[in-house]
């Protein structure tokens, strides 16, 4: 992983630890001396507040951050459902627009050393009727690094999105390998396989743990 170097951070599904994993992605660049920040350009789960609808992962970001960013730069759209994010827009009567969200990105870019971007599920969640994340992560020109849920099933969830995401004319940088259950020796065949097929690094592995901190993630990164 280069240092002070803005990505992408996409998924095998939704719940698989992409928020986790960018909060130690930005530990462990901070710990290197980077201005880091970070986006979550797309929420669904926003929650009311006084000063509007918040989404806690983005509101995790912000706070992680090295530079100071109010809440609608690093989540230009946040929607109250728990639904797919085109659909949520859809009913709010709203269009997601990709140069909206590139153009809050240069702006964060410009007083940050680098620029995390954390997607919404996994790699083709469509944004609206012509656009999905991949479109996104093109536009942005970033380097993609994918978190894989280590479970039944993650081979070939794993194997399709990395394809995908070469195929989008990404680069994709790097894995982590993402311990959602106890370890097994199941689990710890899935990463060495995955270790052979994906053609990029793993970048760590993160031990099964119930309470997930940054930290904790950061120390999984930099082992």
């Amino acid at each position: 992983m280069t240092d002070c170097h803005g990505y992408f951070i996409t998924g095998t599904d939704t719940g698989v630890g992409k928020t986790a994993v960018t909060l130690g992605l930005m530990q462990v660049m901070q710990a290197r001396g980077c201005r880091v920040a970070a986006m979550k350009p797309v929420a669904s789960g926003g929650e009311s507040t006084a000063a509007g609808l918040r989404n806690n992962d983005a509101l995790l970001l912000q706070q992680q951050a090295s530079v100071a960013l109010e809440y609608r730069q690093l989540n230009p759209y946040c929607f109250a459902p728990s639904i797919a994010p085109h659909i949520a827009a859809e009913q709010a009567g709203v269009r997601i627009d990709i140069n909206k969200i590139c153009n809050e990105y240069n702006k964060i870019k410009g007083v940050s050393d680098c620029v995390l971007v954390e997607g919404a599920g996994g790699w083709q969640v469509p944004l609206n009727a012509d656009e999905n994340l991949a479109d996104l992560a093109v536009a942005l020109d970033l380097e993609v690094i994918l978190v894989v849920a280590i479970r039944l099933g993650c081979l070939n969830h794993a194997l399709l999105t990395a394809e995908s995401i070469t195929n989008s004319g990404c680069e994709l940088a790097g894995w982590v390998a993402n311990h959602l259950l106890p370890e097994s020796e199941a689990a710890a065949a899935n990463v060495r396989e995955l270790d052979l097929r994906l053609a990029c690094p793993r970048l760590g592995s993160i031990t099964y743990n119930e309470e997930i901190s940054a930290k904790f993630v950061a120390d999984c990164l930099s082992a």
